[in-house]
């Protein structure tokens, strides 16, 4: 019997302004979105490359406890990218508000982080012990 796989994640962020939101992770870290949820909007779905950001908007601002704020340099989400030295230089030139500068870690990645408009932050790590796959 074969497993079903998973084939995809999307973590979902919540946020006091989902507009306003989806138009930073556009603008400022390249993701793309097509339409929102609801009247008044409400929810978007966001893309960059083959992977998902979803924002859904609360009505009380006090839901949003981004991680940071109970557990010390604690991520919202964390990307895994090929190239972090390329995209911290995107993201800077793009004006991503960096919270973290560029850096290698002891854990083997080499990562940066930006802080979106909701103090979520969003973390992108290079695997520095990465072998190619075999062909």
């Amino acid at each position: 019997m074969t497993n079903a796989k998973i084939i995809g994640s999307a973590p979902i962020l919540l946020v006091k302004d989902v507009v306003a939101s989806a138009n930073y992770y556009r603008d400022k870290v390249g993701f793309s979105y097509e339409r929102f949820w609801g009247e008044p909007p409400c929810f978007c779905i966001l893309w960059r490359n083959s992977f998902h950001l979803m924002l859904s908007q609360v009505e009380n601002p006090n839901c949003i406890v981004p991680h940071h704020t109970i557990v010390n340099k604690m991520w919202n989400v964390y990307f895994w990218v090929d190239d972090s030295a390329a995209l911290y230089e995107e993201l800077k030139k793009r004006g991503a508000t960096i919270d973290y500068e560029l850096c290698n870690q002891p854990y083997g990645c080499r990562e940066f982080g930006i802080q979106d408009l909701d103090g979520y932050d969003i973390a992108f790590g290079q695997d520095l012990d990465a072998h190619p796959p075999h062909a």
